[in-house]
């Protein structure tokens, strides 16, 4: 059965707020990105104290952008899903891959989903 136009609704309301968290932690990352090493561990020097240190140091802005990768990567998602449902209206919650419709349920949960299935 098509999505009514209350479940877009709620749709299009779930992706503006999924949006919204993505730009934050985008602008959260952005700025924490923009201070330097010595900045955030408030040493006076920017030699490490320890070699152990700069490891752990390495292995957070990599975390780091793990993060802002993945949050760029589901903005994008999200921005092409927020443009189907307002180009295609009829058309949101069909599978790319099939034509086949995407359960609300999942919509509910990721509602830039494409496919009726997660991706292993």
């Amino acid at each position: 059965m098509p999505l009514t136009a209350e479940q877009r609704r709620h749709l299009e309301t779930r992706l503006l707020e999924e949006r919204e968290r993505a730009r934050r932690t985008l602008q959260e990352y952005d700025e924490h990105l923009r201070t330097t090493p010595r900045d955030d561990s408030g040493e006076l020097s920017a030699m490490p104290f320890h070699l152990a240190d700069e490891g752990s140091d390495v292995m957070q802005r990599e975390l780091d952008a793990t993060v802002v990768t993945q949050a760029s990567r589901e903005l994008e998602a999200i921005e092409a899903a927020l443009d189907r449902l307002y180009r295609e209206p009829e058309r949101f919650g069909l599978a790319h891959d099939t034509g086949d419709e995407i359960p609300f349920e999942r919509l509910d949960a990721i509602p830039w989903a494409t496919t009726n299935t997660a991706r292993r």
